[in-house]
């Protein structure tokens, strides 16, 4: 009786079941650990967010604070030696294969814990079950599935033990940083492995996650799809969770017949999306206009790092980029008003007045440059208006 168990189903149904397991983790993971816990990017029931704790004691043994301590730490510790699993320190196939041993190793250290794992949960449950007692439920998992489904419930269980350590701590932490698209050219190697969020609850948008860290939706384009937002507004619907905080979206108005304070502060807010602009509106065409049609390839691969952070360049393509680029002024040109314009939100100290006078001048300038691509782009700069939080 024990080996068969007490529920017998065709192979689909386990299949179905199985799926159907494992997805709740998945949502468990990206609504709970994630946006809440770890970027407080929305607020949760107290209800919603008891079952997620139990549920993820049950189904992975992942202690609250141990996965928002180390997932903060990665944030903070981006693609450097002390990042807890980049990919473009450690080495893909390590952190794809090997990303829970990460996790464990980095989880005993304590300074972590203390440093990034402050506001979770801290209650007689955290402390003398869940965080004390991290195995137990995993245990009891398998234990049930076996009475349940016998050989066949030990089998689901054991997909159910692999299905984060593999999707969560490989494919999200390696293929992440590693291959994929990227809407934003941030300091860091994230991107977006693809634009539907389905499979791993929207956490395969990655560079939109790591452009805008605490927002609670992770889809940015109109073409990308975050499951786990679906959810979110379905939770926001029945009262059971509250959004703190979306990315924002840019607004383009009328053209100001000069770049005033508002703009400055849309263009603050909106400063990912603008150098976006950028490289789209300029560097593309540009590179396209000025370049050889037989150096389509050397053009292709020249415009990507000339978009790329300066800061994820290696030395072979810095030696790359400034060979085709001491060979062309246009070019050159319209990468150096890049830096420049990428300069003006580096330097913290600014306010919004000195931002204010640095691109009054920068726009006069590339006005006065004779290159098209750059005139029309100082248009959409004086477009760009504030719009309110989008919820």
């Amino acid at each position: 009786m024990i080996f068969n168990g007490f529920i017998n189903m065709p192979v689909w149904g386990y299949l179905l079941l199985v799926m159907v397991l494992t997805h709740i983790t998945i949502i468990s993971v990206t609504l709970f650990l994630h946006r809440y816990q770890a970027h407080r990017a929305l607020t949760m029931h107290p209800l919603l967010s008891h079952f997620f704790r139990f549920w993820l004691w049950l189904t992975t043994g992942i202690v609250t604070k141990e996965w928002v301590a180390i997932h903060r730490k990665h944030h903070a510790k981006c693609e450097t030696a002390e990042d807890p699993h980049s990919p473009q320190v450690k080495g893909l196939s390590e952190v794809l294969w090997r990303g829970t041993e990460l996790y464990r190793a980095e989880a005993r250290n304590q300074q972590t814990l203390t440093q990034y794992g402050r506001g979770t949960p801290d209650d007689w449950l955290e402390r003398h079950l869940y965080q004390r007692h991290s195995s137990l439920g995993v245990a009891l998992l398998a234990a049930l599935m076996l009475v349940l489904f016998g050989a066949a419930g030990l089998a689901m269980w054991a997909v159910q033990m692999l299905w984060i350590p593999f999707w969560a701590a490989g494919v999200i932490n390696g293929i992440g940083h590693f291959w994929g698209y990227r809407n934003f050219e941030i300091p860091n190697a994230a991107t977006n492995i693809v634009p539907w969020g389905i499979l791993i609850g929207g956490e395969e948008l990655h560079n939109n996650h790591h452009a805008f860290s605490s927002s609670a939706k992770l889809s940015f384009r109109r073409w990308e799809f975050d499951l786990g937002w679906f959810y979110l507004r379905l939770f926001a619907l029945l009262r059971l969770a509250k959004v703190q905080k979306v990315a924002p979206k840019r607004k383009l108005a009328g053209e100001h017949a000069q770049l005033d304070l508002e703009v400055i502060k849309a263009l603050t807010v909106n400063r990912l999306q603008l150098l976006a602009d950028y490289g789209r509106e300029v560097l593309r065409p540009v590179f396209r206009q000025e370049m050889d049609k037989r150096q389509k390839r050397l053009y292709r691969a020249v415009q990507r790092l000339a978009r790329r952070d300066q800061g994820l360049l290696s030395e072979a393509d810095r030696q790359r980029l400034n060979q085709v680029l001491e060979q062309n002024t246009v070019l050159q040109t319209v990468y150096q008003f890049k830096l420049r314009l990428q300069a003006v939100w580096e330097q913290q100290a600014l306010t919004h007045e000195m931002r204010l006078g640095e691109l009054r001048q920068w726009c006069a300038q590339a006005e006065a440059s004779g290159i098209e691509a750059l005139q029309r782009f100082v248009h959409l700069v004086r477009s760009y208006e504030m719009v309110p939080q989008q919820r």
